[in-house]
């Protein structure tokens, strides 16, 4: 992890939150990561961030998750001016290719297909940005799947039956997406479904919002 440090708040937007008296941001449109912080017991808001999430030329799948992760917390400093406010992204690595959100059932069914019998490497970037002081911690967890053989019928039925059309990977480990696994392999497994909640905990410790703090 990153230690502290100083940046500038950037890409604002014209909506407005709701009112709320929580310190707490997550900067994310994700229902799976709003589960995953319900967890923390911790009183938060969300805003969608609204940027191209698009890799840079020549940019590592660690760079692009690290930069996409604190590029949604700083596109909504403006309405949080006094916040801790979370940032996190994911992608596959899979033989040199980047691979994010398939988009589409044919996407998504080629992915799995492709993973079949293989090791897949899941990297996901976590920001938390302290616009109080001016300072943020970034960090990159990885995690790897290693997938059952599937055959083309048992990838048809998992991308009919959960639609994982927006989960980088074509599958959503929280729901039916386990059952395309042989092994997982990882500190955190919540970083597989969007959020190191162990990396975060331990950020929101630094900024004085712990989890198992005093009430």
């Amino acid at each position: 992890m990153s230690s502290l440090s100083t940046t500038e708040p950037s890409n604002t937007q014209s909506s407005t939150p709701q009112p709320s008296t929580s310190e707490l941001v997550l900067a994310s449109s994700s229902r799976s990561r709003r589960e995953l912080l319900n967890r923390l017991q911790l009183p938060y808001q969300c805003h969608a961030p609204d940027i191209d999430e698009t890799p840079h030329p020549g940019e590592t799948p660690k760079a692009l998750v690290h930069r996409l992760a604190l590029s949604k917390a700083n596109a909504v400093v403006a309405l949080f001016p006094h916040h801790c406010i979370i940032g996190s992204d994911q992608v596959a690595v899979f033989e040199g290719d980047i691979l994010g959100k398939p988009h589409t059932a044919e996407k998504a069914c080629a992915n799995l297909a492709r993973f079949s019998g293989q090791r897949v490497t899941f990297l996901t970037g976590l920001a938390l940005l302290d616009t109080r002081h001016q300072r943020h911690q970034v960090h990159v967890e990885s995690f790897e799947v290693v997938f059952r053989t599937l055959s083309a019928q048992e990838i048809e039925n998992y991308v009919a039956k959960e639609q994982p059309l927006d989960s980088a990977g074509s599958f959503r480990m929280e729901g039916l997406g386990i059952a395309l696994f042989e092994k997982l392999e990882g500190r955190d497994p919540n970083a597989l479904i969007g959020l190191p909640l162990i990396a975060l905990c331990d950020m929101l410790r630094q900024v004085g919002l712990d989890p198992l703090g005093a009430g």
